[in-house]
Order: C-alpha cells, then structure tokens, then sequence
C-alpha cells in the first residue's frame, strides 16, 4: 500500500451524481488496487448518498492526505465548506454550491503543486453554476490552467481506440475560423505529441484534422487548411514531430481508429467528440495536458435528471482514477516522485 500514488477526487457538483459515482467507486474498492484515494468535498453530501443508497460505507474525515490510509468500505474525505442539509436536493444546484466547486479544486491543486498527492481526478461540474457564483471560467480547463499559472494547455481525450486532443475548447462555433492560426494548431500538435511521448509512444503519429469540408477542397470550401493550419504542420515537422497533412474529418477518426494514427488533433469541440463519444461515452477519460500537474476526469456531465436516483455508472470515473495512475507512474519513472 506504501508505494501507491495519492490521488484526489474532486466531488464536482453536490446535487449532480459526482457523489454518488465516487461512493460506488469506493464501495467496490476496486481502486484501491493501484492508488491511495481519497476525495476533496463536503462530508454532509457523501454521507447523504451513502444512507440512501446503501452503499455500506463508513465516510472518515482527514485534515491532509498525509493522514489518509484507504482501505475498502471506508470513504475519506477532505471535508471543505458548509452545505445545509435543508439547501441540498438532488438534481437541483444553488449558487453558493459554484463556490464549494471551486474550492475542491483549488484545494486538490494547491495538494499537487506542493507535491502531498501524484494527482487529482475530477467528478462533474455545471458551468453555469460556477458563473452564477461569480467565477468567470467556461469549465476545469480553464480553471486548472488559471490555478496553476499554465499558459500552453489543452483537452485531451481517450476512449474506445481513439486518443483526440482539441485545437480549440469551449467557443461559439462562429468564433472558430478565426481562433485556427498557426501558432495554436502548432502549439496543440506539440501538446499531442508530448503527451503520447508520457503514455509510452516515443514517436507518435498524429492526424491533423481539417477545419472545412474536404480539406477545403483547395480552397473552394475555406483557406484555414492552406494559410494556417498546413504551415503549422510544417513547422512541427521541423522539428522532428510526425504530423499529417490537413485530413477530411470524416474519413481521419475511422484511420486513426484503425490504427494508422496514434492521435487526432482535431479543430473544435464537437469535431473531436461527437465520433468520440459515439463509441465510447460513459467510459472515455478527458485529461488536461500542459499542466505542471496530473489531471484526468470523466468524460460526461451532472446528469440532474438521474442524479439521487441510484442510476448513475462509474465505469468513466473508474478509469479516469486508472489512468491517473498509470500517468503517476510514468512521471515516477521519470524521476519525479511519489506522492
């Protein structure tokens, strides 16, 4: 047990089904194989699902990880902020819930940046949540890249024999044309790279993904291919890394899933998840690359309508948990400790 990775998992939004997908993780103590988990969030709300679901946990509070030492049917907990049991109802989130969010995270990252955990893994938040309690960040992207001083980040995704990793994150489809330049498509291509070098891959092949139909169809449907996306490619060429040409979007996730690629750099949002998802909702992994830390997450959102319903899978959060590990050990390998 001594020489497994620290890891904290963040609670997300107390009325959605973070806590419940947690305290099914816990009760089968499945992870407890390969990490020392424990979660940053509010006691009241764990112990809560914990009795109406009959999960047969006992939760125990911790004041550090430095105390934690998990065992199966036990729950820890880092007990942040006040929740009154009378303003807490499943499926139904308030305002003053955004700030205990953002203080799980805030906690977990300060715990990694002073090295006290290998990694934090986070259960869902709601966006709007955490605006409507005054914290302007689109989701945990963004908020982890503000909390830990990162200026060179991205979203990067794993599941069902496709690795994807996003040129651009959460904007308005109209904004898009204009956020593909070179030096972000160059920048993430350097992020795939990099992160497929600590999954083990030493030379990566990266599909690069086009922006317009057909590649634009040398420039009938758009000229992001030729005038920004294509020198990007060149010059992460130039400097070693294995990167395609600008690829039709619909036919690159079919190739990389067959193998031909080891990543896909595709350009928006739902370019990237929409096949994603399709084949792998509920158990793909999202993580934050270009952080000075670790950090995975589940794949879907709060999912109001089943949250305190008993319907809620952990299957995503599980393996965000595994591959935490897996990514705490890689940076072990490295020579840079064990939380």
């Amino acid at each position: 047990m001594t020489t497994l990775h620290r890891i904290a998992i963040t609670m997300g939004d107390p009325a959605g089904i973070g806590p419940e997908i947690i305290s099914r993780v816990f009760q089968s103590g499945d992870a407890h194989a390969f990490c020392r988990p424990f979660v940053v969030g509010n006691r009241m709300v764990l112990e809560k699902v914990v009795a109406e679901q009959k999960f047969g946990l006992a939760v125990r509070t911790i004041s550090s990880p430095a105390e934690s030492s998990p065992e199966k049917g036990v729950l820890e907990v880092l007990n942040i902020g006040a929740i009154a049991p009378a303003d807490h109802v499943w499926g139904r989130p308030v305002p003053a819930m955004g700030t205990s969010v953002v203080e799980y995270i805030r906690t977990a990252t300060d715990l990694a940046l002073r090295g006290e955990i290998a990694a934090i893994v986070t259960a869902p938040l709601n966006k709007e949540l955490i605006h409507a309690a005054g914290h302007d960040f689109p989701g945990h992207t963004e908020l982890l890249a503000h909390l830990t001083g990162s200026r060179r980040y991205g979203m990067l995704f794993v599941g069902g024999g496709l690795n994807l990793i996003l040129a651009t994150i959460h904007h308005r489809l109209r904004d898009v044309p204009e956020l593909i330049t070179k030096e972000r498509v160059l920048t993430t291509i350097q992020l795939a790279h990099e992160a497929m070098q600590s999954f083990g891959i030493q030379k990566p092949r990266i599909g690069v993904a086009a922006l317009n139909p057909h590649a634009g169809e040398a420039g009938l449907f758009g000229t992001e291919e030729t005038q920004e996306i294509l020198p990007a490619v060149l010059a992460a060429r130039s400097e070693g890394i294995d990167a395609s040409d600008p690829l039709p979007a619909d036919t690159l996730f079919h190739k990389a899933r067959k193998g031909m690629y080891d990543i896909v750099v595709a350009m928006y949002h739902d370019q990237g998840l929409a096949p994603l998802k399709m084949i792998a909702f509920g158990n793909a992994v999202n993580i934050t690359v270009g952080l000075p830390i670790i950090r995975t997450s589940v794949d879907h959102g709060t999912a109001y309508d089943i949250a305190g319903k008993g319907r809620a899978d952990p299957a995503s959060l599980f393996e965000a948990i595994r591959l935490a590990a897996v990514m705490a050990d890689h940076r072990t390998a490295a020579g840079k400790g064990r939380p």
